[in-house]
């Protein structure tokens, strides 16, 4: 499965979502979905804005978790 990280990099760094908004501009429907996952994809510009906002590259906002039925294909 894949999972946004965004959630992990806000309580990290002490950051709400109303503070991701206040700084990168996204849309406050949007960092609320990417926070808990609740997004099946991510745009390019999005994922561009917040990596160049929070200084992180992809592969920290997006993680890949092995499913236990995927390891036995």
């Amino acid at each position: 499965m894949i999972r946004f990280s965004l959630d992990k990099i806000m309580k990290d760094r002490g950051l709400e979502q109303k503070d991701i908004v206040s700084i990168t501009g996204i849309n406050r429907n949007t960092v609320k979905a990417l926070a808990s996952n609740a997004n099946a994809r991510i745009d390019f510009p999005t994922l561009n804005t917040l990596c160049r906002t929070l200084g992180v590259l992809p592969g920290e906002l997006i993680e890949y978790l092995p499913e236990d039925d995927e390891e036995s294909h």
